[in-house]
């Protein structure tokens, strides 16, 4: 009965520890984003694109329409570490799950710059 006791906390071992995993992945395990963002320096504006969003435009084509960021190129930043991004920012974006374009998932953040619109495409 040792035994079976013992295998039997391995594979409860074993699947805590992959839960800690996946926990700890996003957590503090992703230290690069790839991240778009849609900037507004007004609050009506970032709610016009919110509501393009909801009614299922793409990420994309919402941003080049509506962020005020020079870069313009569909809000895309591109791959970023931590520690690159003013905090209000970076807490969001770093706790959103990666997503796409057509079917983004968002988080809002205000900034000294202004209202943004934050989606991530991948995490590292």
């Amino acid at each position: 009965m040792g035994k079976n006791d013992k295998k039997g906390g391995d594979k409860a071992g074993s699947k805590a520890k992959g839960g800690d995993k996946e926990a700890g992945g996003k957590a503090k395990g992703a230290q690069l984003i790839n991240v778009r963002h849609i900037l507004c320096e007004k609050h009506g504006k970032k709610e016009e694109a919110l509501a393009k969003l909801n009614d299922g435009a793409k990420f994309d084509e919402v941003a080049r329409n509506y962020s005020e960021d020079k870069a313009r190129v569909g809000g895309a930043l591109g791959w970023k570490p931590k520690g690159s991004f003013d905090p209000k920012f970076e807490e969001v974006a770093f706790a959103l799950e990666p997503s796409t374009t057509s079917n983004p998932k968002i988080g809002e953040a205000k900034t000294e710059f202004g209202y943004h619109i934050i989606m991530v495409e991948g995490r590292k």
